[in-house]
């Protein structure tokens, strides 16, 4: 089934929202060397942008329920998407490395908002029965910013300059402000989250090791794709149109299985989905390190794209399910975990390609994936015991005469 169509211009223009914080907060990859070569720093340098994106976004995904409790939802996703629109418009005319830093800083306050608000608010405006589709729709955005932003940012910012191109961002998150405006309804703020919340929905059961799991899928793939621009040129020689090209399919690719995502978990279920992507990203790591160091090589580094997004709305559709309570908390740390997940992962390969060189650069990638994949049997095996704890207990509850 798809979202109804009431909620249909709602929730594409959430996905909108997500379209222009995806670009904004990985734009950098792309635009790695014009950005470089313009305010005078290396491509390693550059690429710790990302990182202060994620770690800032990391920070401040938990506490702003917290801090904006008293607001509704539809306020404070205005607010987020605003200040991420504001953030990129100063990125265009940073004068130094110094000020484009401070703009990710904002930038990523206002993403840290809005994210998470937006994938609750997708979960809250259909039936529950829809609730996979409409995620779905919302990441949807997210997996688009990869198939057309990073490229086209990259592409704007080989042509006409990166500023232009920061600035052609700034533009469509204003116009993602006002569709969300427009067609997003207003919707119920739901029970005011508290640190206390927070520590109740950490001791459900399975939820930590769920939480941990993004945070460790995202590092591991963050690992190879944070220096995508570096990467592909080290490995592979790649000049900057084919590394265009090459981002270009990777969201492609990426957007098929943001697509596929729903059916495949409406088969196998939230858990399996999740196993699944976490195999094919492992075999996409063993590929690209043992994939020939010319063009056609490069067509292993676009395979591993379509489960890293087949990933994303099954696990927050488990998470949901885990804290039905709390949606827009739980789904607050877990978009905390997913960007910790990409600062680490970006972390990891900007340190290790000066010395190592791209080459080896998968294998501290599967590293980190492994450990993803023992915190998801956990979380698999958590829920798994839940549910029979509960079986157990209604079985052997008194029953009551009619």
């Amino acid at each position: 089934m798809t979202p109804s169509r009431s909620a249909l211009p709602g929730l594409l223009s959430l996905s909108l929202g997500y379209f222009s914080l995806g670009t904004i907060s990985l734009a950098v990859v792309g635009l790695n060397g014009p950005i470089g070569d313009d305010l005078h720093v290396q491509p390693a340098t550059v690429g710790i942008l990302v990182t202060v994106f994620a770690l800032t976004f990391a920070v401040c995904a938990p506490t702003a329920p917290i801090l904006l409790r008293r607001w509704n939802r539809k306020r404070v996703l205005l607010v987020g998407i605003g200040l991420l629109t504001v953030g990129a418009a100063l990125g265009a005319v940073a004068p130094n490395y110094g000020f484009l830093t401070v703009t990710r800083v904002l930038g990523a306050m206002g993403a840290a908002v809005f994210g998470p608000g937006a994938s609750a608010a997708g979960a809250l405006i259909v039936p529950a029965e829809r609730r996979q589709r409409a995620l779905a729709t919302v990441f949807g955005g997210m997996t688009a910013a990869a198939v057309l932003g990073v490229p086209l940012a990259s592409f704007l910012g080989g042509t006409l300059g990166w500023r232009p191109a920061l600035l052609g961002v700034a533009g469509l998150s204003a116009l993602a402000f006002v569709a969300v405006l427009l067609f997003v309804p207003e919707i119920p703020s739901g029970e005011p989250p508290t640190a206390r919340a927070y520590r109740e929905a950490m001791r459900t059961p399975a939820t930590a090791a769920t939480v941990t799991t993004t945070l460790l899928f995202m590092a591991a793939q963050f690992t190879v794709y944070g220096i995508a621009g570096a990467y592909l040129k080290d490995r592979f020689g790649a000049s900057s149109g084919l590394i265009s090209l090459t981002l270009l399919a990777f969201g492609v690719i990426g957007v098929a299985g943001n697509a596929c995502a729903p059916r495949i978990a409406e088969r196998l279920g939230g858990g399996r989905t999740v196993s699944v992507a976490v195999l094919g990203l492992a075999l996409g790591f063993a590929l690209l390190l043992v994939a020939p160091h010319s063009t056609p090589g490069i067509a292993f580094f676009a395979f591993w794209a379509f489960f890293s997004q087949m990933y994303q709305a099954p696990q927050q559709a488990r998470l949901v399910e885990l804290v039905p309570l709390q949606p827009g908390l739980i789904l607050a740390l877990n978009a905390a975990a997913l960007y910790l997940g990409m600062s680490l992962g970006s972390f990891i390969g900007s340190s290790l390609l000066p010395d190592l060189g791209a080459g080896p650069i998968p294998w501290a990638a599967l590293g980190v994936l492994v450990l993803a994949g023992l915190a998801h049997l956990s979380s698999v095996r958590q829920v798994a015991a839940a549910a029979a704890a509960g079986a157990d207990r209604s079985a052997t509850a008194p029953v009551r005469a009619g």
